[in-house]
Order: structure tokens, then C-alpha cells, then sequence
């Protein structure tokens, strides 16, 4: 297969590396218009506009928006029709996220100063959050788990979980996760009209405080323009590995963790880092070996020709300098003393550490969030998280010794920047 080759030694490297990466998660201005009248008319009509827009582009029939809420019976009923396989899957995979989200949890603190002066800040739960999630044919369960758990350890107490069901095409396994995660109220509705439902609110749906979860590009610009009216997680782009490996890992391993990534979609990056120019002929065999078997290979072909690479290093440090300029979504270190190598990366949203620790576990059931910075972006966000529904209010509780000081403070700094009040407002509380 054709896949781009780069050595750490081509004095063009780092720019030939830039180019690569390179990805454009701007939507192009047909998309913005649409997404912005879509808004609009929903922020305007409420129910009526979000019900003709479901009927327009998921082809329902519906007239009420009661046709669109799905009842607490069916998502159990779901949970109990579904096999036993399945169930347990789901529930075990469940359990290990919800366990390691509860490590996640912020707890308010405080603390009193000589004078009395009490500082300190209080952490509470966002009231609502409205959680996306695709639908149809491409309808990812696991993305339920992942995004309603933690928001359910952080202690929202309403969920609100849109999924679209085009020509009336329901995947069971997302209304089952829908109740293991005990999401609160369901609505199949999908595309930037339910972002904006959720954002601006509706005669039926609840105004959100954040709306979490992944959309094609409809749903990610609409979130991109109700960002400031509501909270979102993150603009995520197409999903990426890089693996690191220092050449003494099965090659077909690797290249099947290639795959892994490369399957989602044709835009999704998958990239090779390794010393060891023979291993990377192996890996390159390998992947010409396996591609055949693969039920998704020509999207895995389109992925790894348009914006896959292997890169040789010069050594293993040369790697680490490489991985940390990419800052990538998932991170294999498939080397010697991993956990010790991992100590070295400042840049990335999963490190998946050691020769047996495949991505696609953390992808279901690892227990650490699979909503993950895209596009380099780890190298200022963070995946996922309890944190992410929980907000933090400074706390401030002056003594009268304590205003007294920090009065003469605030008043010398105030008339210095020429506010007047905020010196007078402080000078009155000096004894």
C-alpha cells in the first residue's frame, strides 16, 4: 500500500510532518449559512421547526412532539431485549468507567486565615446537560457510557440524550446504554436542530447548561455557534492514533492497531514511529497481508494513502520529540519500560502503555474517557471528564481585622488604575 514514508534525517522533515497533520475543521460557508438559519428557526418556533426538520432530513412522519420522546419503558425494554453477550458487555464496560470517574471527582475546599478571613471554593454540579448522540446506522453505545457516566458522578441531575432514528431506525444497544447510564429523558431527534433545542430550549425539550458528544459536520458547526449561549466539550476532528514502537512488538499487531483507527472513517490518521527500519518494512508487509481481510478496507485504504504515515526515527528519544510535537488523540507506546517512557510525554489524550495495551480498549471499556483532543489540541485540553460537568465558585468570607487590610491593599491598587468606587468601597470597611 502507498502510504507516505518520512525520515527524521530529510532535512524537509518537520515541514513535509506539519503538512500531514494538517487538518481543516472549518465548515465551509454552505454549511454555516444552513446551520445558522437552522438555529434561528428553531431559537424562534420551538417544537414546530425542530418537528419539520426531523420529518425533512430523518424522513419521519412525526406530528406531535410527543411522537419524539422515547419513554423510560422502551430504553428498558431495549436493555432487556438485547442479547445476554451484549448486556453484560455493556454493564461491565459500564462499571469501569463509572469506577474511574469517581477518582475524577473535585470536592469543595476552604481554608481560614489568622484574622478569620475565610477563602475557599465550592464545586457544584452543572443543572442540565444535553448529551448528542449519532444515530441509524452509525450509532456508537459506547459514547453513551462514556459521556452520560461521568456527568452522572458529577451529580447532574437532569440528561437529556438526543439521538436522530432516520426513517424510523433505532439501534437498540444505544437505548440500552441509554439506561445503564440512567440518562433522564430521550429524544429522537438529530442535526443542528436538536443542538439547537438543547441550546436555546423548546416548548418540550429543556434548556442545557452543556451540550457533549459527537456529530458529523452539521452537528459540530451548530455547536460551534450556540458555544457561549451553552457549553460543549470540544470541536473534535477525525479520530487519529500514533503508535510509538520500538520494533519488538508483532508487526501484525501493529498494523492491526493501524486499522483500528484508520476503519472510522477516510479522514481518520494513523501513524507509525519506530527506529527500526526493518520493522518497518515488517509493518508495511503486514498491513499489505491484512488489508484483504478487512470488511472496511477501502476506507481503511482511503485513510492510511490520504493522511497516514510511517516515520523513522533516529532512536527512541527522536520518537518521544516526535509524539510530543503531535500531541495525538491516542498514543501507543508499544516499548520496553513503557510506563517509564510515558513519564516523557507531555502531549497527547490517551497514553496506552506496553506491547499488550490495544487502543480499541480504551475505545470501550478501559475505564478512562474515549472523548479525546483531536488536531494537536492535547497539547492544551484534556479529555473527557467528571470535571467537565462539575463548575468551581471562589469563595470569600472577609473578618473585619481582614477587610480592615485587605481594604488599604485594594485601595492604593484602585485609585491607581483611577476607579474611584472600587477605592471608596474598600476604604469604608478599614477601621
Amino acid at each position: 500500500m502507498d502510504i507516505q514514508r518520512l525520515n527524521t534525517n530529510e532535512t524537509d522533515f518537520w515541514k513535509k510532518l506539519d503538512k500531514r497533520l494538517a487538518w481543516d475543521s472549518e465548515s465551509d460557508h454552505s454549511v454555516i449559512e444552513t446551520v445558522n438559519g437552522i438555529l434561528a428557526d428553531v431559537k424562534s418556533n420551538g417544537d414546530k421547526a425542530v418537528i419539520e426538520y426531523t420529518n425533512k432530513f430523518d424522513r419521519m412522519q412525526a406530528t406531535s412532539f410527543a411522537e419524539l420522546e422515547i419513554p423510560q419503558s422502551r430504553l428498558q425494554e431495549a436493555l432487556e431485549n438485547i442479547t445476554a453477550e451484549q448486556r453484560t458487555a455493556l454493564e461491565k464496560a459500564a462499571a469501569r468507567i463509572k469506577s474511574y470517574a469517581e477518582h475524577q471527582t473535585m470536592d469543595s475546599w476552604s481554608y481560614t486565615e489568622e484574622d478569620g478571613t475565610v477563602l475557599g471554593q465550592q464545586v457544584t454540579a452543572l443543572d442540565k446537560v444535553g448529551l448528542y448522540v449519532p444515530g441509524g446506522k452509525a450509532a456508537y453505545p459506547s459514547s453513551v457510557l462514556m459521556n452520560a457516566i461521568p456527568a452522572k458522578v458529577a451529580g447532574v441531575p437532569e440528561l437529556i440524550m438526543v439521538v436522530p432514528t432516520p426513517d424510523d431506525e433505532v439501534n437498540e444497544l444505544v437505548f440500552a446504554a441509554a439506561a445503564i447510564s440512567n440518562v433522564d429523558r430521550v429524544f429522537s431527534i438529530g442535526g443542528a436542530q436538536a443542538v439547537a433545542a438543547l441550546a436555546y430550549g423548546t416548548e418540550t425539550v429543556p434548556q442545557v447548561d452543556k451540550i457533549v458528544g459527537p456529530g458529523n459536520i452539521y452537528v459540530a458547526t451548530a455547536k460551534r455557534m450556540v458555544f457561549g449561549t451553552v457549553g460543549i466539550d470540544m470541536i473534535a476532528g477525525p479520530s487519529e492514533i500514533l503508535v510509538v514502537c520500538d520494533g519488538k512488538t508483532d508487526p501484525d499487531w501493529i498494523a492491526m492497531d493501524l486499522f483500528s483507527q484508520a476503519e472510522h472513517d477516510e479522514d481518520a490518521q494513523s501513524i507509525l514511529v519506530s527506529p527500526d527500519a526493518d520493522f518497518i518494512e515488517s509493518v508495511m508487509q503486514s498491513i499489505d497481508k491484512l488489508i484483504e481481510e478487512m470488511p472496511r478496507a477501502d476506507i481503511i485504504k482511503a485513510s492510511l494513502q490520504g493522511r497516514g504515515a510511517v516515520i523513522q526515527a533516529k532512536d527512541m528519544d527522536d520518537a518521544i520529540e516526535i509524539a510530543n510535537y503531535i500531541a495525538p488523540e491516542h498514543l501507543e507506546l508499544s516499548v520496553d519500560n513503557a510506563e517509564e517512557v510515558a513519564k516523557r510525554i507531555k502531549h497527547a489524550g490517551a497514553i496506552f502503555m506496553g506491547r499488550y495495551t490495544a487502543e480499541a480498549l480504551g475505545d470501550y471499556c478501559a475505564g478512562p474517557n474515549h472523548v479525546l483532543p483531536t488536531s494537536r489540541t492535547a497539547r492544551f485540553s484534556s479529555p473527557l471528564g467528571v470535571y467537565d460537568f462539575q463548575k468551581r465558585s471562589s469563595l470569600i468570607g472577609c473578618s473585619a481585622d481582614g477587610a480592615s487590610e485587605l481594604g488599604k491593599i485594594a485601595s492604593t491598587l484602585a485609585h491607581g488604575e483611577g476607579l474611584t468606587a472600587h477605592a471608596r468601597s474598600a476604604e469604608y470597611r478599614i477601621k
